[in-house]
């Protein structure tokens, strides 16, 4: 499990995004490709204001423990996109948990337990788990599930909606 902080800045531009701190990795290249397509095809879902033409996208993603990359970062980074275009932070000590493909398709979390132990030592308070996942709570030590505020989504927006405290 990689712990990640993701930094979005929007700016006054043609459309275009950037993106850094992935390194050579491919599959987060990808995974975060496939977010900004995604936010570009769904972003009237979120908000009718978010333009995807005047503006630029910047992210940059640091690994917080230097563990390394992973291919599940489509779902936060499509929140982030979110999140700078509507100029709305992320609620704090919140943990995004899945990814989704091109079409919105949401995987479920793998060794979910073993992924909130690493939220907990991480000191996250809220979890954003897809609906998909629920199936694996009972891999779940009660003890560990209790410590957290966990919300589920079915779709991404649904998943940005809760990101950002709107619903």
């Amino acid at each position: 499990m990689v712990l990640l902080k993701i930094e979005t800045e929007v700016v006054s531009g043609s459309g275009k995004f950037e993106r850094t701190g992935l390194g050579t990795d491919r599959e987060a290249k990808e995974s975060i490709d496939t977010a900004f397509r995604y936010f570009k095809a769904n972003s009237k879902n979120i908000s009718g204001s978010i333009s995807k033409t005047l503006k630029n996208y910047l992210m940059h993603i640091q690994d917080i423990h230097g563990i390394g990359l992973t291919s599940e970062l489509s779902l936060a980074a499509f929140i982030a996109l979110c999140s700078g275009a509507m100029q709305k932070p992320v609620q704090s000590q919140f943990a995004v948990l899945g990814a989704i493909s091109i079409s919105g398709t949401i995987n479920k979390v793998e060794e979910l337990a073993n992924v909130l132990q690493v939220c907990f030592d991480s000191g996250e308070k809220k979890v954003l788990l897809p609906m998909v996942s629920a199936v694996n709570i009972g891999t779940v030590p009660p003890e560990l599930f209790a410590k957290f505020q966990i919300s589920f989504y079915q779709s991404p927006e649904d998943a940005v909606f809760k990101a950002l405290g709107v619903v």
